[in-house]
């Protein structure tokens, strides 16, 4: 292979088709360097790249071209500050999900709050909310039990990794849904798939896995069901918070109200769209 030096490297993965930011993380990777060190690459731009470094480098910018997650590429995903391993065996963090940690949080300073505050995180994943939450709870100092539930052995297993990693307490449970879940909770909340099984935005979407993504016809069958088994599990005044799609809320919020929730409202995130809607079970 000929000699690249960062610029050209930098540039032929431009040539694929990725965009800027996702060339220097893959080359930073490559690199073995920090996500954090883009200035590196600016001030050694000239740097010739070892062999080695060139032929993964380009190996990895070909993944990204075919449509591969870069999380998965480099083997990690940060929400809500916190680094957490993904893989394939989990969707992606997405930043819109971060609108639905801070909306826990908020409910669950809520005066009257019990000093030993229970959380379920359904859909668990990565563990992505359970962990946020745990982690910013116990940066507070405030004692809670959380519990992460997921109905796939091999997203349990890799959100307990990061849960290890982190040094977080969190439970987990093997439950579709609510099914094996017996406690009741000051606060459920769920990124659920939402996603029509027919919508063709999935294509864009084919290297994670889908039965994370899809929900039915409507993409609202994993929502309805957790409407339905949620009263059962919350505490009085406990809260029911949901992540959904763009065009659902009205929806959402019109099933929470049906089930007996009071304060239904919904949530926007930083793009302006209602992503999450919730509910207070009556004191």
């Amino acid at each position: 292979m000929k000699p690249f030096n960062c610029a050209q490297a930098l540039a032929a993965a431009r040539h694929l088709g990725l965009d800027r930011l996702d060339a220097q993380l893959l080359l930073l990777h490559a690199l073995g360097k920090p996500a954090g060190d883009r200035s590196w690459l600016v001030a050694h731009d000239t740097d010739e790249l070892a062999p080695g470094v060139a032929e993964s480098f380009r190996s990895l910018s070909l993944r990204r071209a075919n449509g591969e997650p870069l999380a998965y590429i480099v083997g990690s995903k940060e929400f809500f500050g916190l680094s957490l391993q993904v893989d394939p065996r989990v969707l992606v963090p997405r930043p819109d999900t971060e609108t639905l940690v801070e909306w826990s949080l908020e409910v669950l300073k809520a005066p009257g709050m019990a000093p030993l505050l229970q959380v379920l995180d359904l859909g668990t994943g990565s563990g992505a909310i359970a962990l946020a939450i745990a982690h910013s709870l116990q940066a507070q100092g405030r004692p809670a039990q959380v519990t992460a539930v997921d109905a796939s052995v091999p997203a349990l297993n890799l959100a307990r990794e990061n849960a290890r990693r982190l040094g977080l307490a969190v439970d987990f449970i093997e439950s579709s849904w609510l099914d094996q879940v017996s406690a009741r909770f000051h606060l459920i909340a769920s990124n659920p798939p939402y996603i029509a099984s027919a919508d063709p935005h999935l294509a864009a979407l084919m290297h994670e896995p889908l039965q994370a993504l899809t929900a039915g016809a409507d993409g609202l069958d994993d929502i309805r069901r957790i409407i339905e088994q949620a009263p059962g599990h919350l505490l009085p005044g406990g809260w029911l918070l949901l992540e959904h799609g763009y065009n659902q809320a009205k929806q959402v919020r019109e099933m929470l109200l049906g089930q007996g929730l009071l304060q239904v409202e919904s949530r926007r995130d930083l793009a302006g769209i209602e992503r999450c809607s919730g509910g207070q079970w009556p004191a």
